[in-house]
C-alpha cells in the first residue's frame, strides 16, 4: 500500500511536471515573440515598473484569458552603467488570475527568465529589449550566455522552489495592494489555496 501511495505521488509529480513544461513551452515560444516584437513603450518611474509592464502587456498578453496578469520578478543582477542600457537579470514569471470571491485561480503563466534591456529617457524607463533563455534542449547553454557569472545565482534562485512561491506570494500581496483587489489567497489548479 505504501508503494502504491509514493506511486501516486510520482505520478502527480510527473503530471504537474509536464503540465508546466507543456505551459512554459507555449510560453517560452511568446517570449521569443516579445522579443522580436515591437518594443511596448511605456514610461515608468522606476526600472522595476517599466520591466513589470513589458512582462504584463508584451509577454502577459500571450497567455490565456484571466481577470488580472500579475508578474513576479527575481532580480539576480543589475548593470546601471549606462543609463541608455540598464541590464537587468532576472528570472520573470507572469501568472493570469481570475478573481473568484476573495480568491485569485491562477488561469494560466509561465516562467520567462533572461535579461531586460531598459533605458531611462526624460519621461522615465521603458523596456527596450528582452533576451529571453530558450526552452527545450536550449535552456541551459543559452541561459549560461545570458547570465554569464551571474547564471549560478541564477540557477540558485530558479532551483529553490520556495524562493520562487515567496516572491509569488509577495508579488500578489503587493499587486492586489496597490490594486485594491479585495482577495485573501491565491490558487493553482489542483492545489489547495494558499492564504497571502
Amino acid at each position: 500500500m505504501k508503494t502504491m501511495h509514493w506511486m501516486f505521488a510520482a505520478i502527480l509529480m510527473l503530471c504537474g511536471a509536464s503540465l508546466l513544461a507543456s505551459c512554459n513551452s507555449t510560453a517560452g515560444n511568446h517570449a521569443n515573440d516579445a522579443e522580436q516584437a515591437d518594443t511596448v513603450i511605456v514610461q515608468s518611474d522606476t526600472y522595476e515598473a517599466a520591466i513589470e509592464r513589458f512582462l504584463i502587456d508584451s509577454i502577459g498578453s500571450h497567455y490565456g484569458s484571466g481577470d488580472v496578469c500579475i508578474p513576479c520578478n527575481i532580480i539576480v543582477g543589475i548593470d546601471s552603467t549606462d543609463i541608455d542600457d540598464i541590464k537587468v537579470w532576472g528570472a520573470y514569471w507572469v501568472y493570469r488570475y481570475d478573481v473568484k470571491g476573495d480568491t485569485l485561480k491562477c488561469m494560466s503563466g509561465g516562467s520567462h527568465p533572461g535579461l531586460m534591456h531598459v533605458s531611462k529617457g526624460d519621461l522615465g524607463y521603458e523596456v527596450t529589449a528582452f533576451e529571453a533563455v530558450g526552452d527545450g534542449s536550449q535552456y541551459m547553454p543559452s541561459a549560461k550566455r545570458i547570465f554569464g557569472d551571474k547564471y549560478n545565482k541564477f540557477f540558485t534562485v530558479t532551483s529553490c522552489g520556495n524562493t520562487g512561491e515567496q516572491a509569488r506570494m509577495e508579488s500578489i500581496k503587493d499587486y492586489v495592494k496597490r490594486n485594491g483587489i479585495n482577495v485573501t489567497c491565491y490558487q493553482d489548479y489542483g492545489w489547495p489555496a494558499v492564504k497571502l
